[in-house]
């Protein structure tokens, strides 16, 4: 297997473990379920991801629609793309931390499949500030620098997931984290340094402003961090839906703060 056929592999695999798009069976082969390795695809595949969402802000802008339709129709397509998986971790994530006493029913809470309390005013928190955030600056960009702009904020959100995932134990022996492995350093490494060479020509080419730019990374890594220590806090480990927490935590943060420096 070529280098380029293990970077193919990953890719495959970690677009499968972030979306509902089908990947051919071939990347599977002999495969035991674990990402340690695929992690370094991440933003790259976040960026995939995000690839329809782009091209429609791009025809959206170009069409001058209105600025609430378009965000709203962009998060639906993201949504759509990824299974809302992400969404479900987010909201999984504040019932737990919200609603558990002790790590024990913290991490039961966040098993259970229904929606409490915690967990809906998360979700309405999250699309209410993603939608008016790209509402309130993406009709100030070229149709090609909201499609960037969208990009980069993707593949910063899932460098955000590798982070996570790689500085926090699994706090479950039996989750989907577990089962999916731990980072390996070389993977964690290429990650976390290829998200922002990707998000940040991005941002720049979207002709995001400097200042706006330098905001968004602070908020990033303020945030990111600082949500890492309340879980680690609270459930002594990440879990599946600790991760997808982050990438929601991550993009909405990224997105906000470009909202108000733009």
């Amino acid at each position: 297997m070529t280098r380029l056929g293990d970077l193919c592999d990953d890719l495959a695999r970690a677009l499968a473990f972030l979306s509902r798009v089908p990947m051919p069976n071939r990347h599977f082969v002999g495969h035991d379920g674990r990402l340690g390795r695929a992690v370094r695809t991440f933003p790259l595949a976040g960026m995939l991801i995000a690839l329809p969402a782009a091209l429609v802000a791009a025809v959206l802008v170009l069409l001058q629609a209105n600025a609430l339709f378009a965000a709203f129709l962009l998060v639906g397509v993201q949504v759509l793309v990824t299974g809302a998986l992400h969404e479900d971790g987010l909201g999984d994530t504040a019932d737990g931390l919200g609603g558990g006493r002790d790590r024990e029913s913290a991490l039961a809470i966040m098993k259970d499949s229904r929606v409490g309390t915690y967990g809906a005013v998360a979700l309405i928190l999250s699309f209410g500030l993603r939608v008016s955030a790209l509402a309130s600056f993406l009709p100030l960009l070229s149709p090609s620098g909201a499609a960037l702009a969208l990009l980069g904020t993707a593949a910063l959100s899932r460098t955000a997931m590798v982070w996570h995932w790689s500085r926090l134990p699994p706090a479950r022996r039996d989750g989907v984290a577990a089962s999916a492995g731990i980072p390996e350093a070389q993977a964690t490494a290429m990650a976390l340094g290829s998200g922002p060479v990707f998000a940040l020509p991005m941002y720049f080419a979207a002709g995001i402003p400097f200042l706006a730019v330098l905001l968004a990374l602070a908020a990033f890594a303020l945030v990111v961090p600082a949500f890492g220590r309340i879980v680690a806090r609270k459930l002594g480990g990440h879990t599946g839906d600790t991760i997808g927490a982050t990438q929601q935590l991550a993009e909405i943060v990224l997105l906000g703060a470009l909202a108000l420096a733009i």
